[in-house]
This record gives C-alpha cells, structure tokens and sequence, in this order.
C-alpha cells in the first residue's frame, strides 16, 4: 500500500447505495441549453453535404465538379471525387481535432462552462465568414472557426451533461447531446431543401443559419451554472456542495459530496493529465477513449449523412428527390435518439450497442448487394430498387440512432475519474474527428475506387465493433460516474491488466 495512505488514492469505497437526489427541473433546463452544442456539430455534418450537392456553391468554388456533374451518368461513383471538394468538408474536421487537445487544460482549469462559451463564440465567427465568403481561403478560414468550436463543444459538452445528470438517467440525459446532434442534422437537411430553390446564393443562407444554434450555446453557456465535479476540483467546495443540492433537489448528498471531493484530491494531486492516462490503472478507460470513437466513425453514418444528397444523386435521383431522401434518413436518425433515451438506463448499453450493430451489419450488406447486381458506371436504379435502397439506409440509420450514435459519446465520457476525465474526453474528441477528417477526405475517392464495395468495408468494421463490445465492455447502467472505477477492477478482462494497487508516479502523485 502506497505511503501508509498519504497519496490521495480517489474514490476509495463504493457509496452508491447512499446516493439522495431527485431530477430537478434546474438540471433537466441546464442539461438541455448545454446540449444545444450537439445541435452545432450535427447543423454542419447535415448542411455540408447539401451544400456541395448546390449548382451555385460549385460554380462558385469548385467549377470542375460543376463540369463533371453535368455528365452524370460518364461514372456514376466518381463524378464528385475531388480533394478540394473534400478539403471543404473535411478541414472543420482537423480543426476540431487540434482545438479538442487545446480544450482540455481549459476544460480542466477553468471550468466545462468555459470550453462551451469558446465553442460557441468560435463557431458564431466561422458561419459569419462562410456565408459571406468570397473565395475558397475565407470558405476554408471560417470551416476552421467552426472547427475550433466543435472541437471545445464537444470536449466540454458531454463532460457536462455527465457530471450534472443524476446516476439513475446519466444515460438518458448524456444523449441530450446527440438528440441535439440528430436535430441539427434533420434541420440542416431541410433548410437545404428549401435553400436550394434559392440560386444561386441559397448556399450562403444554409451557412449563414449556423449562427443561430451558436449564440444559443454561447449565450446559454454565460447562463449555467458550473458542474458541482469541476467546481470542487477547482477548489470551490462550498459552491460545489450549493450546486449539488441545488441540482439534486436535496440537502441530503453528503455520500456523492465525499466522493466529488475524493476524486478532487486525487485529480488536484496529478500534474500530467495526459502522462497520467497513460499509466497501466487507466488502461481500460484508455482503450475505450480510442475505440468508441473510432468504431462509431467506421460505422459508416458520417459517409452517410455528409454525403447523403451526393450519394443519392450518384445512384440516379434528381436534386430535389436526394435532398429530400437525406432529410428523410436526418428525420429517422433524430426520432431513433428517442428510442435510445427511453431504453438506455433500462437495458443499459451493451444492449443496445450489440442489437444494434448486428442490425447494421444486415442493412450495409443488403444496400451492396442491391448495388453491386443493379447498378454499375451508365446506369440508373431502377424506382423500386432506389426506394428499397432508402429503406435500408433508413434502417441502417435507425439502428445506428440508438446505439453507436449516442453511446459512442456516451460510454467514454462517464468512465474516466475525475483526475484524467478531461484529458480523456479530449482524446475521445481528437480521435472522433481525426476518423471523421479521414473519412471525410477519402470517402469520395473511396466511393469511387471500391464502389458497392464500400458498404461491404463499413460492415466489416460494425462486426469487428459488435464482438468488442460483446468482450470487452463492463456494463455502466446505474453505477456512480465516480466509481466506474471498481467495474474495471470485477470485469473477466480488466483485472487481469490494472494492477491491485495506484501507481505512485514522480511528483508523488497516483
């Protein structure tokens, strides 16, 4: 045992059974202005697939896919390959990933309510410079903006609604976030199909909305309250107790108190977060803050909702009728969330994360099927086989909805303990957008190069993902965000890796 118990060792026993509190409407009111940060980050993945899909936008910036568009039916699968193209979409994606890493010591030092004013303020100033942009450098410099937005809303969001969310409906209120997320995408996708009857500048206007979710986040973010876990570890304990009752609707909350302020000591002795995540203890945490994200990702959804009015266009559906196919899966992805909020502190997430995915598999396999036998270079599919394919993409976003979608954010942000739950959440961000950066710059060319194949590629991934979770991941329903710790400690796996007891590390610190 480590210096007769001089090291802070964090949550040092389990309380859960002592936990008091209600769901106030003070923490349902800040929950939900704090996931409006979602509505950011899901406005943009709807809006840029609409927008590089409009004749003014492309004769505008990108002229040759103007050209190769007009030729439709020259290959159907690469008529939109081009980088630049990509490049659009895709540097918000990069942007997000350096500001994330940037996010986390001010998440960590300043408070999560700080990260969400700089994500909110970021994004306002990068959809101003997209709508008025002259050139493809102010096009690029304002998806930079919003990229350091997402990257500091995304960091913090989650984290927030982690720490304010009673322990019985964190699962429920976590997916605030990606309710948000599915809304922004399904009101992205109509304002796309109402902006495009507006040439040629309806683009500006799809563009130019983003700034209205962003002052709602960064003028909602000057109005909450900080979280009672950031507040103590900032060293405000009797402001963090206040916020606690408050939130909890009782003055009965010394057991979840004890274990804020344990967890505070312990992450107010460490000096490298980062270093710190490293150590074998945190291994779990570690390899679940890589994988979710990245599995979430290479489901395959991003290709899908970026692309979605492209993709449906390539498969022979005139403009209108691909917006209006990529509205429909954008409505079908925000009602799925739903289904995800009711279920997920019932059957918990292994559940809904394995249902899902084998779901998934069967949809992605029968869109390449349908592709790969009615639909080649000079061909159209037929009207029947293109409804079927919108079916079984509706499906496939159906499933994705109430598992990967919001537990891929979900799961990593209530695992970590408190000394390295920034920095965690800040790799889980930077991982998230470093596979939507890839996938957003390659998928046109993967389009192109594997054809039906690409659906097969993606299925493969959500079978890989589904085993994992099967093996791999404890189930968090119901358990306390400050000691998850212990499942690590009683799972088959795990066990075996953390060692009994805290590592001492250089500064004296676990």
């Amino acid at each position: 045992m480590p210096a007769g118990g001089l090291v802070p060792t964090g949550v040092a026993k389990e309380r859960a059974e002592l936990y008091q509190g209600r769901v106030t409407l003070y923490v349902v009111i800040a929950c939900i202005v704090a996931a409006v940060g979602g509505s950011i980050f899901g406005y943009d993945i709807g809006i840029s697939g609409g927008v590089t899909s409009m004749d003014g936008f492309l004769r505008e910036f990108f002229h040759s896919v103007y050209i190769s568009k007009q030729h439709a039916h020259e290959n159907n699968y690469c008529k939109y390959d081009n980088q630049g193209l990509a490049a659009f979409t895709s540097s918000l994606y990069f942007a997000g990933l350096v500001a994330s890493l940037v996010a986390s010591p001010i998440t960590r030092k300043y408070g999560r309510r700080t990260s969400i004013i700089c994500g909110g303020f970021s994004f306002l100033v990068g959809a101003t410079v997209n709508a008025a942009a002259q050139n493809v450098a102010m096009l690029l410099f304002g998806r930079i903006m919003l990229g350091v937005g997402i990257g500091f809303g995304n960091q913090a969001v989650p984290l927030y609604l982690s720490e304010m969310a009673p322990t019985h409906l964190r699962g429920a209120l976590n997916m605030m976030f990606q309710l948000a997320t599915t809304l922004g995408i399904f009101t992205a996708n109509m304002v796309n199909y109402g902006t495009q009857k507006l040439e040629p500048w309806g683009w500006r206007l799809s563009l130019g909305l983003a700034a209205i979710p962003a002052t709602l986040m960064t003028v909602g973010g000057c109005l909450l309250p900080e979280t009672p876990n950031s507040l103590i570890e900032m060293g405000s304990k009797e402001r963090g107790r206040k916020v606690l009752e408050r939130i909890r609707g009782t003055d009965k909350v010394d057991a979840e108190f004890e274990d804020m302020v344990d967890a505070s000591e312990l992450a107010n002795s460490i000096k490298h977060p980062f270093r710190n995540i490293l150590k074998k203890r945190n291994r779990p945490q570690l390899v679940m803050a890589i994988c979710m994200p990245t599995f979430q990702i290479l489901t395959g959804i991003n290709s899908i909702l970026f692309y979605a009015p492209v993709l449906f266009q390539s498969m022979g559906f005139g403009g209108n009728a691909s917006l209006y196919s990529s509205a429909v899966t954008g409505a079908v992805l925000a009602g799925s969330t739903f289904i995800s909020i009711a279920a997920v502190d019932r059957l918990g997430r292994r559940v809904l994360l394995i249902s899902g995915g084998i779901q998934m598999i069967i949809c992605q396999v029968i869109v390449a099927i349908i592709l790969g036998l009615k639909f080649g270079d000079n061909q159209e599919l037929s009207k029947g086989y293109s409804i079927l394919v919108v079916i079984v993409i509706c499906l496939f976003v159906l499933a994705f909805g109430w598992s990967w979608g919001p537990l891929g954010w979900t799961v990593p942000s209530e695992i970590f303990p408190l000394e390295i739950r920034s920095a965690g959440q800040s790799i889980t961000v930077a991982v998230n957008l470093l596979f939507t950066f890839i996938i957003a710059q390659c998928f046109l060319a993967m389009l192109c190069h594997f054809k039906f194949g690409i659906f097969l590629f993606f299925a493969s991934w959500i079978t890989v993902m589904t085993v994992f979770v099967y093996f791999f991941l404890p189930e968090t329903k119901g358990v306390p965000i400050e000691e998850i710790i212990f499942l690590w400690r009683k799972h088959w796996f795990w066990k075996k890796i953390i060692p009994e007891y805290p590592e001492v590390d250089d500064n004296h610190s676990v």
